[in-house]
Order: C-alpha cells, then structure tokens, then sequence
C-alpha cells in the first residue's frame, strides 16, 4: 500500500502546472470552447475534450463522441482519440493509456501527448493556433 502512495506521489510531483495550462489554452484555441471545468483531470477525463480537439486538426477522425451515458461509454472516448491521434501520425510511445486519464492514474502523460500532437499538427501544416511554451531550463552558477 504505501509503495502505491510513493509511486502516485511521484507522478503529482512530475505534474508541470505551465505545462497543462498551456495545453489546456492550445485545446481551447483550437476548439474555440472553453474547459467545463477549471479541473484540468476533470476537463480531459471523459476524452470529449480531446476528440473535439482531434476532430478540429483532422476532420472526422473522431466519427461519433459520447458526450453522456454510463462510465463505459464515455471511456471509449479515450479510445477513439488514442486511435485517431496514432492515424494522425503521434507515435505510439507518446499516447498516454486510458487509465492515465480515464482513471486521472498519470495526467502528465496525458498532457505529454497533447505535446506530442501539437508537434505531429505542425508537421501536418496545421494552420491553427500553435502549443505555446517556454522549457525552463536550470540556471547553473
């Protein structure tokens, strides 16, 4: 039990605030809708945020969103994004699984592959709003 706590603490600590809010303010510039909630896991967990998102770089890739119904249906969200962002051209190795997100188990994986898709949508010429953000990098004396 406590090994489960460590290694749930040790993904909080890797969460990069800068980094979701700059992914959360690409999502919603694309999409031209704003999160339903200030919850960043909240906003993501269902998927329906992220195939609108897969739907505005690649029309249609996202057939059929589930915007209500019971947990299962809204899980397949996840899915159908994960699908449509590897047919997009997002190597496999930077999806995040459904539990990282579905589950909130490793939301900076999630937010990883947001970057990972911003950087497949440049290579695809998309002419949409661009991920905006600076890496910090450490300043050594």
């Amino acid at each position: 039990m406590a090994l489960d706590r460590a290694v749930k603490d040790k993904i909080f600590y890797k969460q990069d605030s800068e980094q979701e809010k700059a992914a959360r303010e690409w999502i919603e510039a694309v999409t031209g809708e704003r999160f339903p909630t200030d919850d960043y896991e909240e906003a993501l967990h269902d998927g329906i945020m992220l195939c609108k998102l897969m739907n505005k770089l690649k029309p249609g890739s996202v057939p059929k969103i589930h915007t209500q119904g019971c947990p299962i249906k809204l899980r397949e969200n996840i899915g159908l994004f994960q699908n449509a962002a590897r047919a997009y051209g997002v190597n496999a190795s930077e999806v995040f699984q459904a539990v990282d997100c579905f589950d909130k188990q490793n939301i900076q994986q999630v937010t990883l592959c947001i970057f990972a898709l911003n950087r497949t949508a440049q290579k695809n010429n998309f002419n949409g709003p661009k991920l905006n953000y600076q890496t910090k990098l450490p300043v050594y004396d």
